[in-house]
């Protein structure tokens, strides 16, 4: 009996597994939907960064384009205002800020060589890069970490990154424990528990990334940035759960 009990929780475990991870995965009770494909939404939600080398104006000229493989919406990262790969000049950001999270965000790169990125407290790149899979390329931490497996659908299907990210801590203004994150790629383990060292990309790049070449990390909350490229790189789905990780680990 108590094996068939033990095997019934693990089958119910497993089977909750995927409702919370990977493309499709649903908001849980009590996470802030973030973008839900509506214009509506991402006018509410997010706005330009307003960065040193802030081109654009709102409203926000991300457009919202049917999805090309589901039914319903997504917006495009492709803002006119980036061209050439502009960085900064015209990154989209949450208005609200956040510490510990778990994040969900799903996207869509149309074309080869595709470049975007999601940033966590508008401070750590996870990249998206269609064609590389190096310290600067697909779902690696920026600069620091490689993905352990490379699991990215490809050119024109949705992926979908879940981060647990715990932010740096603090004693008496000064920097304690370096920020840490886990994360899932299309429902792969990628990066387990890894401590991010700095901003990469210079003050241009996001919070802080002008402080000590990026070493100067503060102790201010940050939102959600994706970035503009230039590239025709689709959002749906994003949404965030606020955590407080008193534990230094982000596995989940």
């Amino acid at each position: 009996m108590k094996t068939q009990v033990l095997t019934l929780l693990c089958f119910l475990i497993y089977w909750n597994l995927p409702a919370q991870i990977g493309v499709n995965a649903k908001k849980p009770d009590g996470a802030i939907q973030l973008f839900d494909g509506s214009r509506e939404m991402l006018d509410e939600k997010w706005t330009y960064w307003e960065g040193p080398r802030l081109k654009a104006e709102l409203p926000i000229k991300w457009q919202i384009v049917e999805d090309p493989v589901d039914e319903g919406f997504a917006m495009n990262s492709n803002d006119p205002a980036a061209a050439g790969g502009l960085y900064g000049a015209a990154d989209i950001v949450t208005k609200q800020e956040f510490k510990d999270f778990r994040l969900h965000v799903e996207f869509l790169v149309q074309q080869e060589g595709g470049n975007s990125g999601v940033y966590l407290q508008n401070r750590y790149e996870i990249q998206i890069l269609d064609g590389d899979y190096g310290l600067h390329g697909m779902a690696a931490i920026i600069n620091e970490h490689l993905p352990t497996v490379q699991a990215y659908h490809g050119v024109g299907k949705w992926n979908a990154y879940d981060i647990q990210f715990r932010a740096a801590r603090f004693e008496n203004g000064k920097l304690t424990e370096k920020a840490r994150v886990t994360v899932y790629f299309n429902g792969q383990k990628i990066h387990e528990d890894r401590e991010i060292q700095q901003v990469w990309g210079g003050p241009n790049s996001g919070l802080d990334g002008g402080n000590d070449g990026g070493k100067g990390i503060t102790d201010r909350p940050g939102g959600i940035k994706l970035q503009a490229e230039g590239h025709n790189v689709l959002y749906r789905n994003i949404w965030i759960q606020e955590l407080d990780l008193e534990k230094k680990s982000t596995n989940f």
